[in-house]
């Protein structure tokens, strides 16, 4: 392969998951987020401050797969301030019970619902993905979303630290070679964050990789040198039906198809995937899928 694809941690079902964080913020512009949420997050390339909070609380099984938060139930909120408005957009994984008392108390809270959805099938129990937009003060923005998860059961709080250096039961350098990008360790999985080549925008605001315009792609191994994949391709209208049938040719379920915003530009589709296999098998028919989207390459 000549090209390497550009490759950045974040995207829409990517968690900056289970890695010990201090209490609240260091840095001063983000401390009355962290203090407003009740959880610290950390501060991402292009200035967007993450915060991820994945539903260690769910125990749900797909496929025979137990899946581990950081696989596909992260929950997660990014801030990006332009002038005096902070922006911040979302991903909140919710049960079906969770759903309504949530979203009545982010609506009266004046934060926009921009898409509610399922991610994967047949997983037991079934969870549900609620995207979320506000514009406004930052820390006013932290305590309402502070106060509709609270009318959940997503942890908050520190994540206790990780005992010892993270390893996983894969070849990373495997698939890192096959996808043409170099992947991270998070809670068991291996992730990936590869933005795409153009610049994204909501409006007057960029929406950078770690505000969720990132492909992502998430592996967890399953022994044997298997793993189960999900994630999500974020596609033109151009690339839809040439990536889903990459996929599909290559053994590799679509779940779901849909948006996440309202206003960005270009227009964008997320394409959810799932499949359990010899990881070598996914990892070249991911590639394949990739290399029908407009990435960043180096």
């Amino acid at each position: 392969m000549t090209q390497r694809i550009s490759i950045m941690f974040s995207a829409a079902t990517l968690t900056i998951g289970l890695i010990a964080l201090p209490a609240f913020a260091d840095d001063a512009q983000w401390r009355p987020v962290a203090e407003a949420l009740g959880k610290a997050g950390t501060e991402m390339p292009g200035g967007v401050y993450r915060v991820g909070m994945p539903r260690t609380d769910l125990h749900v099984t797909l496929d025979g797969v137990e899946l581990k938060p950081t696989l596909a139930l992260g929950s997660w909120l990014a801030f990006e301030t332009m002038g005096k408005t902070t922006m911040v957009m979302g991903d909140l994984v919710l049960t079906e019970d969770e759903i309504e008392p949530v979203m009545k108390k982010l609506a009266d809270g004046g934060i926009e619902i921009t898409a509610l959805h399922n991610h994967l099938l047949r997983a037991r129990p079934p969870t549900f993905y609620m995207h979320v937009l506000g514009h406004g003060d930052a820390a006013t923005l932290a305590q309402t979303l502070h106060d509709a998860l609270a009318l959940s059961k997503t942890p908050l709080g520190a994540v206790p630290a990780a005992s010892a250096a993270p390893s996983i039961d894969l070849d990373t350098a495997m698939i890192d070679r096959v996808l043409g990008a170099k992947g991270k360790i998070a809670g068991g999985v291996y992730q990936f964050g590869i933005p795409r080549a153009e610049p994204i925008t909501d409006g007057d605001m960029k929406v950078p990789p770690a505000l969720g315009s990132a492909e992502a792609i998430n592996f967890q191994p399953t022994g044997g040198g298997k793993a189960a994949i999900t994630g999500d391709f974020v596609l033109t209208a151009d690339e839809v039906n040439p990536v889903l049938r990459t996929l599909r040719d290559n053994g590799i379920d679509v779940t779901a198809l849909h948006s996440h915003m309202l206003d960005e530009q270009p227009r964008l589709f997320f394409m959810h995937f799932w499949a359990v296999d010899d990881a070598e098998k996914l990892a070249k028919g991911l590639r394949a899928a990739l290399d029908k989207v407009n990435l960043a390459r180096s």
